[in-house]
Formats: structure tokens, sequence, C-alpha cells
């Protein structure tokens, strides 16, 4: 297996419930390297830039109203096997239907509303990354 990097954004949702830190715990307990890693507020602008893909999609306009409702933490994260890993580890975008012990089923509280991003694609997350971050914030951990 590959080495690959992906991008998760720690959502307005995780950082107002105060679970930053375990959400992010759980991310190193499984395993992954975070690389790049910080706090922000999206705009509108930026928002509705990022999530581009899903322009007139119904529920694009409440997701850049939500990006952009307060405070969120994108990271970089690398590891072998890293977006399918992710993926897994975060459940699926609906919690209903996400597996027990997964981020969103323990934490999410709707579709909209669950807690964290996770990249789909090697390619996309290359793309995500780039969004966030300059290849300068990108700092391997390892000596």
């Amino acid at each position: 297996m590959a080495i690959e990097r992906t991008l998760t954004i720690l959502k307005p949702d995780c950082v107002r419930k105060n679970l930053v830190g375990e959400v992010t715990r759980r991310i190193q307990k499984a395993g992954f390297d975070i690389l790049a890693m910080k706090m922000t507020r999206l705009t509108p602008d930026t928002a509705a830039g990022f999530y581009a893909v899903h322009k007139g999609k119904p529920f694009f306009d409440s997701l850049v109203e939500f990006m952009s409702s307060g405070p969120c933490v994108p990271m970089i994260l690398e590891k072998e096997n890293a977006i399918e890993d992710f993926r897994k580890l975060i459940g699926s975008t609906n919690p209903e239907e996400a597996d027990e012990g997964t981020i969103r089923a323990d934490f999410a509280d709707s579709v909209g509303e669950n807690i964290v991003h996770g990249s789909d694609s090697v390619e996309n997350g290359k793309l995500e990354a780039a969004y966030f971050f300059s290849e300068q914030e990108v700092v391997a951990n390892k000596s």
C-alpha cells in the first residue's frame, strides 16, 4: 500500500462542541500523522469555493452557510491507505447510517452537521489540501 495524504476539516459543529481534541486524538490513535493543522474561519466565499463541486445541489447553500458559521480546523493527514482508512474512521455522511464507534456515529447530529470532512480520493486530497495550506506549511513529522 502507498502512503497517501488526505484533507480533513473539523467542522464548525466539532469546534462548537469542544470536540477538536477528542477527534484529533482518535485520528492520531488510528495511525495518521498530522502534517499541517490550523484553526480558521471560512467566509461564505471561501466555503463556496471549497465546495464548488456541489454548486447547484439542493444542500449547497446550507452547506456554505454552515461551514462559514464558525471556526473550523483543517488538517493534512498522512498514512498508508489514508483515504479509505480515514473514511472508515469517520463513518457515513449520515450519522444514523454510520458504523458504531465511528466519529460521526459518536458525535454528529445530522447529515448537514456531521463533525468532519474527509477527502474522497487521492487527487481531491491534494486539491483540497492546497486550498488551505501552502507547501511551506506542510511539515513531515518523521525525522
